[in-house]
């Protein structure tokens, strides 16, 4: 049971709610609810990490910013699509059965019909074998032609089933997506960091990450408003998926304006210079208007890059490179800071 909470805690609750919620812009439904609810009774750790980092960029939440968070950390992304997907791989198997059970029925109709046969060659009135051959005749045309139905089906029902496969595997990845930046959501970075821990770096190589976090992004909605900071956001991952990639590398929007790069089995020095790249194409990157195509600002960002060691967790990890991240932000931002 996912809200186990008994009655009198869920009314406090309740007010906890409503109390925070009056103080954000999202308008008051099921699913505005259901975050804030999380939230209140600290059952979700993701979602609660996710709020407080929202909350430093953007004090008053809007509807957009809680839909993205009660997708990425509160619902079970894809049910009705799985569903769907489920009862259509169910009907193509349930046609694929009916077939083949109309095949089975017509071959035991012939084989009833091939004894009749074999009866009548056996014994000595010649006269009765015409009509066992007349139906062993009808009976081997019905059975061929069960037979090719039942190819047909099951031609048609693979066909339908690799469509619906590949529907599945689209919504899986749909659901580990961003929707506004098109990388990474934290859920599939979570995977992928979890993914890439679980294989030891060839001898000479580790696994790396590196947190990135736009600079001042806060003073860019205040002063710009939140379209202009959602065009730098896409912007940001426009930079990132300019630099050339590493063999494995994933680039995710972790939170907020925060962003990571994970690179598997590279060197520190390999981790710094994607970084370094990052920030200096960032820095040079001139951020327009969709209307007038006139730039509206420049930003920056500040990089920190850590290298995961062998018996250390995605915990260990993402700590060391939060922490050069902000020794970056102390130092002056717009800058690469390793742990």
């Amino acid at each position: 049971m996912k809200y186990p909470e008994p009655k009198d805690q869920t009314v406090v609750l309740l007010r906890q709610v409503l109390a925070q919620v009056g103080q954000h812009d999202a308008a008051l439904n099921p699913l505005t609810f259901t975050v804030f609810y999380e939230y209140a009774a600290g059952i979700n750790r993701r979602l609660s990490e996710a709020m407080e980092r929202a909350l430093l960029s953007t004090p008053r939440l809007s509807d957009a910013t809680v839909r993205e968070l009660f997708r990425d950390f509160v619902a079970d992304v894809g049910v009705e699509e799985s569903e769907r997907i489920q009862r259509g791989m169910q009907r193509a198997m349930a046609s694929i059965v009916e077939s083949a059970t109309r095949t089975g029925q017509a071959a035991g109709a012939f084989g009833e019909q091939l004894d009749g046969l074999s009866g009548a060659l056996a014994g000595p009135d010649s006269q009765q074998l015409a009509p066992h051959v007349d139906s062993a005749r009808t009976g081997t045309s019905d059975m061929r032609k069960s037979v090719k139905e039942l190819e047909l089906q099951v031609a048609r029902s693979h066909k339908e089933i690799d469509l619906l496969r590949a529907d599945l595997l689209r919504t899986r990845n749909e659901a580990t997506l961003c929707p506004l930046t098109r990388l990474l959501n934290r859920r599939g970075f979570d995977e992928r960091l979890d993914a890439m821990l679980r294989q030891r770096p060839p001898k000479g190589s580790l696994h790396c990450l590196v947190m990135l976090d736009i600079d001042r992004f806060k003073r860019i909605n205040d002063s710009h408003g939140h379209p202009v900071g959602d065009r730098v956001l896409e912007g940001f991952a426009e930079v990132l998926r300019s630099v050339p990639a590493e063999p494995g590398m994933a680039c995710a929007r972790y939170g907020g304006e925060e962003f990571a790069i994970l690179l598997p089995a590279v060197t520190v020095n390999k981790a710094v210079h994607v970084a370094e790249t990052v920030c200096a194409r960032t820095r040079a990157a001139r951020f327009r208007s969709r209307v007038t195509n006139e730039v509206q600002l420049t930003v920056t960002v500040s990089a920190g890059v850590a290298a995961w060691r062998p018996g250390e967790d995605a915990n260990s990890l993402l700590a060391c490179a939060d922490a050069a991240l902000y020794r970056s932000k102390e130092g002056g931002r717009d800058r690469v800071t390793v742990a």
